[in-house]
């Protein structure tokens, strides 16, 4: 018989997941992509959780590291961000934009405490890196059985 072990932070993010991606698809509509010319932006996120920390990569290419705001309030990770759109060339001399532009927000209820001090982020090669350091509490520890 196999044991099934359950994550109560795995299940709210496969959650949040499919919420996500019903909002995405009712705002930006389902199609070839023609239609979405001037789509709000949204960029994939990965979460992931490991002995010490939850850790948050978002995609996020062509942007600076000044254009994010992250805030954790609330056990709630909040991230927020604009890529504007490129004003090197006119909008009348393109013959196609697939790239998104604009503003975007996003939050992840964490499940597990985080020491906000510790908190760390940074940009590199068009992935934000976000590092959420659990309390001391929040981690798992080996308990001793005695006779």
């Amino acid at each position: 018989m196999t044991a099934n072990i359950r994550s109560p932070f795995r299940e709210l993010m496969a959650l949040q997941d499919r919420m996500n991606r019903i909002f995405d698809s009712s705002v930006h509509g389902e199609g070839t992509g023609e239609e979405m010319e001037s789509a709000a932006w949204t960029p994939a996120v990965d979460i992931y959780e490991t002995k010490d920390a939850i850790m948050v990569n978002v995609e996020a290419p062509g942007m600076s590291r000044d254009q994010f705001s992250v805030e954790v309030k609330d056990d709630v990770l909040n991230l927020k961000g604009e890529r504007p759109f490129e004003k090197d060339v006119s909008r009348e001399h393109y013959h196609r934009i697939e790239r998104a532009y604009g503003k975007f927000r996003r939050s992840f209820i964490l499940g597990v405490p985080i020491n906000n001090e510790g908190i760390t982020a940074a940009y590199r090669d068009g992935v934000l890196e976000i590092v959420l350091p659990k309390v001391e509490e929040a981690k798992a520890r080996k308990i001793e059985i005695t006779e």
